[in-house]
């Protein structure tokens, strides 16, 4: 049996960094930058009105109220520039700037002195105007060649809605890991509305891990279910690399018992394993292997929770180093309350970040902790790792606290905490 660090370390040692293609910007939700993306052009593209009503050149100088302009022109967004204006321009927001106008006065400060067929044709300024008001300038947010989203970030919507604005309409990304699910167990039911016979229960196990896996980054592309047998999961185990799949995740099947045949079909097969058994709890006899066709295999302990650790700690570090991620920040915050621990074990506990009367961020390390518990898993918005030699960690202590996704920001009431 080895230590957390350890395991982590000799996972990653054998993960890769998957290869990259492009793909078009409306297909990019979630997608992993594999380069900088630096803008074509600048936003915005030319000067612009950012108020309806009436473009007028102050060359330096405030114009002051009661000056009098005649209207020689009219601009709406959409329109093409004007060349060498004079005077006031009526102007809608968004409208290019004529040349030769630097401000914006808006309609409301004006009072229209004369007009003819609906137009102004002659205003009276009600306030003063100064240099530059209301106009939003050409690059004054973005600049030409200017680095917009940095390799290594995953695109969501305010990254890709920029990239719209300034004609990007494709990047190059990580492949997204393959990867297949297998559960393992004659006492699992598939089928969420078939009734249980004596001795079943449903596979709640591959539902989540799919789900998990596609929320991390992956690509799930085989799952099922197989009985206590190892020549059916060795039939599996061939279909899910037929389909493509680099990592391979099981559930169940991996301790001591009678039936626990993974690791001995595993061997049959010439897959090398790397470790058996990690001094964390839940989890403790999760396996990790690699196949003699190279994918990564992950054989997680059948109870929920032990599975859900496996994921979260095991899969999902290797999956973020094939994607380019960085290692995830660290998030430090109190405990509530003492909280019990195995002596020299990891403890992976299931909690929530909440916020106390004096307006404190803390983390509550939830009751029933055991690991076939799935409604502690639906209370929790978070995960709290406990370390060390004491079996004690007191109120106050600051803890590891991690979102309960690699990509799940530690949130309280819908704020990120940092």
């Amino acid at each position: 049996m080895i230590d957390y660090a350890e395991a982590l370390q000799r996972m990653l040692a054998r993960a890769w960094l998957m290869p990259t293609e492009t793909v078009p910007v409306a297909a990019s939700a979630g997608r992993v930058l594999a380069s900088d993306v630096t803008s074509p052009q600048c936003l915005p593209p030319f000067d612009n009105a950012a108020m309806d009503g009436f473009a007028l050149c102050c060359a330096g100088r405030t114009l002051a109220a009661g000056t009098e302009l005649e209207v020689q022109g009219w601009q709406a967004a959409g329109d093409p520039a004007q060349e060498g204006a004079q005077g006031a321009w009526e102007i809608m927001t968004g409208a290019h700037m004529p040349s030769g106008l630097d401000s914006v006065v808006p309609v409301e400060h004006v009072h229209v002195v004369d007009e003819a067929q609906g137009r102004p044709r002659r205003i009276l300024l009600l306030q003063e105007v100064k240099p530059g008001q209301h106009v939003r300038l050409q690059g004054q947010d973005v600049c030409t060649g200017q680095t917009l989203v940095s390799a290594g970030t995953t695109l969501a919507l305010n990254a890709r809605t920029l990239l719209y604005a300034v004609g990007v309409s494709q990047v190059e990304v990580r492949q997204r890991p393959r990867v297949a699910v297998i559960s393992t167990g004659r006492e699992l039911v598939d089928d969420a509305a078939r009734l249980l016979a004596s001795g079943q229960i449903r596979d709640s196990n591959r539902p989540y891990l799919v789900g998990r896996l596609e929320a991390a980054g992956a690509q799930v592309v085989w799952e099922g279910i197989v009985g206590d047998d190892a020549a059916a999961f060795d039939t599996a185990l061939e279909s899910a690399l037929a389909a493509g799949a680099q990592v391979v995740a099981s559930t169940g099947a991996v301790s001591q018992g009678r039936y626990d045949f993974i690791p001995a079909a595993l061997q049959a097969r010439g897959a090398t394993l790397v470790f058996h058994k990690v001094a964390i709890r839940p989890g403790k006899p999760l396996l990790f292997a690699q196949l003699s066709e190279g994918a990564l295999y992950f054989g997680l302990p059948g109870n929920p929770v032990s599975a859900a650790v496996g994921q979260r700690f095991f899969i999902e570090p290797v999956v973020r180093q094939l994607l380019g991620l960085a290692p995830e920040t660290q998030v430090q915050l109190p405990l509530q309350a003492d909280v019990r621990k195995p002596p020299g074990w990891r403890f992976h506990a299931r909690a929530r970040v909440e916020l106390d009367a004096g307006g404190r961020v803390s983390a509550r390390v939830l009751a029933d902790q055991e690991s076939f518990r799935l409604m502690s898993m639906l209370q929790a918005n978070a995960w709290v790792v406990l370390d060390g030699d004491k079996d004690i960690a007191r109120a106050g202590t600051p803890v590891q606290v991690l979102g309960w996704g690699h990509r799940d920001a530690v949130r309280l009431a819908g704020q990120e905490v940092s």
